[in-house]
């Protein structure tokens, strides 16, 4: 009598068809790889957060240990208490909100026209405007900021929110996008009478908000943790975002490392928050975004 574990299934053609546990044993080894880029993903994370409530002395103690050997908040009140981080988390707050509104405002038509409309040149147009891409910030930094001196914009909030509005990868994942949605939809209401306005807004704007969803995930996580731009563009203190107010934590020939940690995984908060609450429209959008190019 045969054994029904060592049984081996086979098609028409005689080839070995995979069981249940075959494919029990390849999702096991899947999550073990996805665990183990995890774990090495969040250890930084982890030693940072546990590094801000220890005391100075602890910081670099060899061998290193983990936990401190007392939680203490005093990392994070002195760091406080040195700076007015309360008005650097609200300029930081203002520049990238009202960033990301505009970046998705921006992008999502852009990229609703370059994925629904035949123009002449629109193929040429938009990947010139992709080819942007392969530029690094560095080159562009001198003429984007020639143009904001300009038009009056150093040294003002303006300067940070408005360059940054158009960017060629939120135009690329909301135009991969709206090309998976079927241009019959648009049809259809067209003969039903409806304005290109009122398709865009009552129709494709609905049927785009997870990609919307990452598109602001992305935009806010850019303003929020952008440090060189707000560098290159404000040069009052009053104005400075979070990111420049951490630089002040490093002198010429020190650096305060406990209060320097504390106010770093304070920052990562509100990211963490609007990505937990757009979660589901996150995937969504990714996995959408990518089924069609």
């Amino acid at each position: 009598m045969t054994n029904a574990k060592n049984t081996v299934l086979r098609d028409e053609k005689g080839r070995a068809i995979q069981g249940r546990s075959g494919r029990k044993e390849n999702n096991l080894s899947a999550y073990l790889i996805l665990a183990l880029f995890v774990v090495i993903y969040l250890c930084p994370i982890l030693w940072m957060t546990l590094s801000s409530f220890k005391a100075d002395s602890e910081l670099f103690r060899y061998p290193p240990q983990l936990l401190p050997e007392q939680f203490s908040l005093e990392n994070y009140l002195d760091a406080w208490a040195r700076g007015d981080f309360s008005l650097y988390f609200r300029n930081t707050a203002i520049v990238a909100v009202s960033a990301t509104v505009l970046t998705v405002v921006i992008n999502t038509m852009a990229g609703y026209a370059f994925a629904k409309y035949s123009f002449p040149g629109g193929n040429a147009i938009f990947l010139f405007f992709l080819s942007t891409l392969m530029l690094p910030l560095e080159v562009l930094m001198i003429p984007i900021f020639q143009v904001v001196k300009a038009f009056g914009l150093y040294n003002n909030f303006l300067g940070l929110i408005i360059p940054s509005a158009a960017t060629p990868a939120g135009v690329f994942l909301v135009r991969q996008y709206f090309l998976t949605i079927p241009n019959e939809i648009m049809d259809s209401a067209r003969i039903d009478g409806a304005s290109e306005t009122k398709i865009f807004l009552r129709l494709m704007l609905p049927l785009a908000r997870p990609i919307m969803s990452v598109l602001a995930i992305f935009a806010f996580l850019w303003r929020w943790n952008d440090y060189m731009w707000p560098l290159v563009v404000i040069r009052d203190s009053d104005m400075y975002t979070v990111q420049l107010a951490l630089a002040n934590f490093s002198g010429q020939y020190a650096v305060d490392w406990g209060s320097l940690l504390a106010m770093s995984v304070l920052t990562m908060i509100p990211v963490l928050i609007l990505f937990l609450v757009f979660q589901k429209q996150f995937m969504k959008g990714m996995v959408a975004g990518a089924v069609k190019g």
